[in-house]
Formats: C-alpha cells, structure tokens, sequence
C-alpha cells in the first residue's frame, strides 16, 4: 500500500481525506429541503421513533409509581434553596428560576393542533432549546441533573422539570392544585413542527427583528379589524413563548399588548381569567434579566462551541452571571419581596403610576413607579443594594385592557380567589397536553375534573360478551345502513384524536354532541347516529352509543373485506362510554375540526383563501396527528376510498365500480399508466383522471387523491398493494390500520 507521502506528492501536500470528501459528507447543506423546498416531507411521520428510544421498552408507569414522591420533593425543596458558585441562585432561591423552566417548558402548547407543551420534555432539543425567550433554561435543566442522576429512569425529564415548578411555588407559599406524572421523553430534535415563517439567523437577541417577524405571522396590526394571527402558531412571535414583553413590534404600547396577549393566550387554551392569573400570578416571583446588551452573548446552546458542553448564552461581562445576567433584557423585580406569594404585584400595579424608560444596559423598553416613595426590592445579589420595582409593557396591559382590569381588581378584592384561579391556571397550563386524566399518574393528581381534560363518565357494569356483540352485529345490519355510511361515521368519531396532546377520538361519542354534529365534515353522520341510537335502545344491552359507533365500522369492514374475497374478522374492544353535552366545551372542542381532511376528501371552503400551505401538507398533517407511519396513510386512504368514505359522499377519489368492497382499485388507479390527469381548474385543485387511448373521463379526482401517485415514497407503497399479490395483504394492513385509529384513545385498556 503506497505511503501517505506518496499521496501527498499525487495530490499536492493535501489530505486524501479532507476537502470535498470531508464537506460533503459531514456539512448540513445542501438538503433535500434546500433542493426541493416544496417536496412533502412524509419522513417526518416517522421521527421520534422508537429506534432513538433507549427506553422504548421502559415500564415507565411502574417505574415512575415506585418512587417516594414526597422523598423526591423534599429533595428537590431542599435544593431550590441552595445556590451553586457556577450559577448562583437570585435571593438565595432558584424557585422564580425553575418557575420559568416549568412555564416555558408548557407554553408551547398550542391548541390549533395540540402541538408543544411539557409533555416530552422537548425544551431539551432544538429549535426549542435555544429560542432567545428560552435564554438560560438550560443552567436550569443543569442544576436538576443531580436530582436526575439520583432517581435515573424513575422521573423522566418532563415530570422532574413540572414538578420542581410545583415544588418552587409551594416553598414560597403558593398552595399548589396537584401533580400527574406520566410525561415520557422524546429523544431527538423536533425538525416537523411549524413555528412560524420567518428564519432568525442562530436565534442570536441582536438578530431578532420584530417588524419583519410580524410582517409574516400577523395580517393587519393591533386595533385592525383583520387583525389575525397565522394558524396553527400561537407565539406572536418567532422564537418567543407568548408576546413580547416590550409590546407589538416593541412598540411600548400597552392597548397594543393586551390585544396580542388575548389572541396568544386563547390561542394556548386559555381564557381571560386564566391569562390574568398566570401573569399576575407568576410575576409575583422572581426578576427579569437585562444586564448585558444582547450583541455581546454568545450563541445558543444547539450552536455553542463544544467546550461549554451544551450551555449557550455565553457571557463576557463581568462574572457572566448573578447580577450580570441577560436573558430578554429587561432590569428588574415585580414585587419587594420575590420568594414570596403575595398580592403585592397587583397592588403596585394599580397603586402607583408607571413611567416608560429605557434600560441603559440593553436600550429594552420598561416602567417604573414616578412616585419617588414607592418601595424597593432588593438587588438578587448585591448585599444591601436596592432597586426600583419595574414593568414591562405587558404588565401594563393588564391595567388599560377594561376587561384584564376587571379581573385584576377581582383578585386584588379576594386574595383567596386569586391563589385559587393561579394555582388552577398554572395545573392547566403544566398537564393541558396530557390528554385525560386516566393518563395520569401518582399520589397528588387532583380529585378535580376540569372541563378542558374532557372528562368521561365511568363505565357501569360488565361489558359486552361475544355472543351480545354478535347479536348487536346483527342489529346493526338489519338497519339497512349501507357499509359505506357505517364506516364514515365510525371513521368520523375517531378522526378527531390528535396524538399531540391525546384529544379526541371515538371514546365519548361527542360525534353526536355539539359542536361535532354539526361540522360540514360530519354531514353524512346524522342519520346512522340516530339509527344506532335506536338500536342501543331496542337492544336491552349494557352497550354505549360509542360503542356501536365503532361496532357499526367493523361490521361495514368485514362486509367489505367478504366482498373482497379476503374475509376477515375486525378486531372490536367494547368498554367505551357516552359523554354528556355538559362534559363537553363547544369552544374548546371546536378546535378539532379538521381544515382538511383528506382522507374524507374534505377541504373546508374558506381554506383556499386563507392558507399558505397546499392541502396535501395539512393531509400529511392530519397523518400526523392520528400517528400513523407513511404504510399506514396509504392503507387507510385507500381503504376508505374504496369504502366510499367521502364527507360528502361524492365520487371524487373513488376510483372503483365496486364501493363497499375492500379493493385495490385505489392503487390501480394511482399507479397505472392507463390514464392520464388534468386539471379542472387554473389552481390545479380538481382533476379528471382520463382514459390515454380513448380521451374518455374516467373519474374525478383532488390533490389529495393524486398525492399517491405523485409522491415518490408513497407511490413506491402504492405499488406493493397494486401488485398481482397485494390484495390480502392490503385487507390485514388496513384491519390493523382501523384498528389502531379506533382503539387511539382507550387509555383505559392501553398504555400511551
């Protein structure tokens, strides 16, 4: 083997391995987004598996209800009140600290699709890890890992960051709602969440440019009457959890703030009282940060050199921390006394007037009293030094908004009542995404039900046997309901989970209740509902409406699967029960309708118009959000095509003579070259799929029917079941697929 010098001489003194060989294989660009920025990213259905999982086999229930929660609080009290030379504790207490940790961590959440929220613990991982609002969470994260490292597997990430939260509010005197554990972990980078339109470079403070960012989220600005904020997002801003605090745009103007807070706390499921509560209540403790002018810290942790081993945000000045801390670059304390729960931020708010200035140390806009007398808060570490109270624009704004201020002046009337809506607001905001309150773990999960959990009755009495759910098979055949609607309004009532936040699905039967009945997705729903209504009353059986619901889907599949010449027996788990329309909240729960759901072939009308996205990406969406892997979308579409499962009941998509019968007609179709598509319409929404030799318009067909085809890994699945050999196989995929899309939601018999 020749020496490397020899290389050296061929290649003129260079390394064999280095140049181009080096760069392209290990630099991030170009990607496939890069070359193709409009490509449908079906991967995305397939991250956070299990292959990056090192617990994916981890009983995590057993696990976490062997732990002695009261022994893991008083550590984690114990330590809250310490400080460490690295990071030193404010006032001697990381409390307000890991107050924000816990906050932030859960304000992600959005309701639109469920997406964010504490649930995996995602504050861990970009882009989350290192938005400029999240500055410094990572010394939080650090300061826990003892207690991590102490219990290991037994608290995942997500528990230990809400619950040292619950922890910091009770040493300092907040009597807290409850704890439920259950949050597992994820494990990699979220690269499929929209966040927004608008690119910060490095999310570096000195690169944050609020009127561009606005200029893409927002249409129209504060006071318009077209004032609206780009859905699913929920932040008024790129790389912030709720607004900014120095107002729209950095404007100062507290009328401006109120009307961004509003729509960005509704739009994280929270009404007025709710939002007054957590900014009152959470700006009772602690301080904000703005020592440092933002051009001089350093990076973010995903982009930090290696040496400072995951910590961003580095600090030139001074110690780099204590009191010269930069996190938004506002100064100051809300209240003399930060550790400690009290009314006092209310009471400075309305006592005194508040003056704009700016922070000479990073030129943010904030307020302080103009009455010379008003009192002092101590310096977080400057023994003996004393400040003057401060505000940010967005504490103003609970002053001027007429409707913010009369909650305020509520809770400053009752103090009792103002712990009670914070410590509520706050067990809202820590477990909004966990879906049920089955899902629920430990000792200190509050007896409460709350309507945003959206609770069930309890199953009374023994379930059906095999020999009542054939008698009941029975009676739902001899209602004369065609397979096609059975299986639509089975589909229909499950359609709804998301398993971003472990809503929705057919568990409750809400498909009969408002506001679900009367979707324009739902249309064909109303008469089976009421059929099947009249067999659970004519039935005599201990059977609920959800069930027969469901029962009514895996009649039509069998039915369908027979006709195929693949019988098959679909599986069917009863137990389910009936909400009560009083368990149901119109407005929250009108958050689930679809957009666009595509395998119902539904584009709601106004989405044209409005949306910046192509109905395919809200399809691959929708895939998403019922967690399935790319065979399972291709299965389940083409199964429910073939059903004739349309919400409308049209022929668009139905590529068959034959609809009832569980074919592969769907993928004959997509996969041929026997026709050829064209667009009905300049948009290219609506197509013809016509016959090559003879011209003739064979079927009608949408974006979300040609996706099939023209995607290349999804045609690549299309033509396994397109194949001389893919019938029975398509039959077993699609029964497990419906299976799996009908039992999402039973955390009552399941584990999720």
């Amino acid at each position: 083997m020749p020496e490397y010098s020899e290389y050296s001489e061929v290649l003129g003194g260079k390394c064999p391995f280095g140049g181009d060989t080096v760069g392209g294989a290990f630099t991030s660009k170009p990607t496939l987004s890069d070359w193709y920025p409009d490509r449908l990213r079906v991967e995305q259905l397939h991250s956070d598996g299990v292959v990056a999982d090192p617990l994916a086999d981890f009983d995590y229930e057993t696990a976490f209800s062997g732990i002695d929660l009261d022994e893991l609080k008083t550590d984690i009290k114990d330590f809250l009140t310490t400080s460490v030379d690295w990071w030193p504790s404010d006032y001697g207490n990381y409390g307000p600290q890991m107050i924000r940790m816990a906050w932030h961590a859960a304000g992600t959440y959005r309701i639109a699709d469920g997406r964010g929220g504490a649930g995996q613990a995602m504050q861990r991982f970009a882009p989350i890890s290192s938005w400029w609002d999240n500055g410094n969470t990572d010394k939080s994260r650090r300061l826990l890992w003892p207690i991590k490292k102490k219990y290991g597997n037994a608290i995942s990430w997500a528990d230990l960051m809400v619950l040292t939260g619950n922890c910091a509010l009770e040493i300092m005197g907040l009597p807290t709602t409850g704890f439920g554990g259950g949050r597992r972990d994820s494990w990699e980078a979220d690269d499929a969440t929209y966040w927004g339109p608008e690119w910060i470079e490095n999310s570096h403070p000195e690169s944050f440019d609020a009127m561009v960012m606005r200029s893409q989220r927002w249409n129209g600005q504060p006071g318009d009457s077209d004032y609206e904020l780009e859905q699913p997002l929920a932040a008024s801003h790129q790389a912030l959890i709720y607004v900014n605090p120095e107002g729209p745009n950095e404007n100062g103007n507290p009328r401006d703030s109120a009307i961004d807070i509003r729509i960005t706390f509704a739009r994280m499921a929270m009404n007025d009282e709710e939002t007054v509560a957590l900014i009152a209540g959470g700006h009772a403790f602690g301080k904000s940060h703005g020592k440092v002018a933002a051009g001089k810290i350093g990076p973010p942790p995903e982009i930090a050199p290696m040496e400072d081993q995951g910590l961003g945000w580095s600090n030139p000045e001074g110690k780099g921390f204590a009191e010269y801390t930069m996190t938004n670059g506002i100064e100051g304390a809300w209240t003399p006394n930060p550790t400690q729960w009290d009314n006092d931020y209310l009471t400075n708010l309305f006592r005194f007037e508040w003056e704009k200035h700016e922070n000479p140390h990073t030129g943010a806009t904030q307020w302080r009293p103009v009455d010379p007398d008003a009192p002092k808060t101590p310096d977080a570490h400057v023994e003996g030094q004393m400040n003057h109270l401060m505000m940010m624009t967005s504490d103003i704004a609970l002053k001027v908004d007429p409707v913010y201020r009369e909650i305020c002046l509520r809770f400053l009337d009752d103090f009792d009542y103002f712990t009670k809506a914070f410590s509520e607001a706050w067990y809202k905001l820590t477990h909004r995404d966990m879906g049920p309150k089955s899902r629920y773990l430990g000792p200190e999960v509050a007896e409460k039900d709350f309507l945003w959990q959206d609770p069930l009755p309890p199953h009374e009495g023994p379930v059906v046997g095999e020999s009542e759910i054939g008698t009941l098979k029975q009676a739902i055949l001899d209602t004369g309901l065609s397979v096609s609607d059975l299986a639509f309004t089975a589909f229909s009532s499950a359609a709804t989970y998301r398993d971003t936040d472990k809503r929705g699905g057919p568990n409750g039967a809400r498909l009969a209740l408002e506001p679900q009945k009367d979707w324009k997705v739902n249309v064909r729903t109303g008469e089976v509902v009421d059929r099947l209504t009249q067999v659970k009353a004519s039935s005599g059986l201990n059977v609920s409406l959800a069930d027969l619901i469901v029962l009514g889907g895996c009649v039509a599949v069998e039915q369908a699967a027979a006709s195929a010449g693949h019988p098959v027996t679909v599986p069917f788990t009863p137990g389910r029960v009936d909400a009560l329309q009083e368990q149901t909240d119109p407005e929250q729960h009108a958050w689930l309708e679809p957009v666009v759901d595509g395998f119902r072939n539904y584009v709601m009308p106004e989405f044209s118009s409005v949306s910046k996205v192509s109905p395919e990406q809200m399809f691959l969406d929708r895939a998403a959000l019922l967690n399935l892997s790319a065979p399972e979308w291709v299965a389940l579409t083409g199964g429910l095509r073939a059903l004739g499962c349309n919400h409308d009941g049209s022929t668009v998509g139905i590529f068959t003579d034959r609809v009832g019968t569980l074919s592969t007609d769907f993928f004959d179709v997509v996969t041929s070259m026997d026709y050829e598509w064209t667009k009905v319409d300049e948009a290219g929404t609506s197509f013809t799929v016509d016959d090559r030799a003879t011209g003739e318009s064979k079927f009608e067909a949408s974006r979300n029917d040609l996706l099939f085809g023209a995607n290349s890994q999804l045609r690549a699945i299309s033509e396994v079941y397109a194949g001389c050999d893919g019938g029975e196989l398509f039959v077993r995929d699609f029964v497990a697929v419906w299976d799996k899309v009908m039992m999402a939601d039973r955390y009552d018999v399941t584990k999720g």
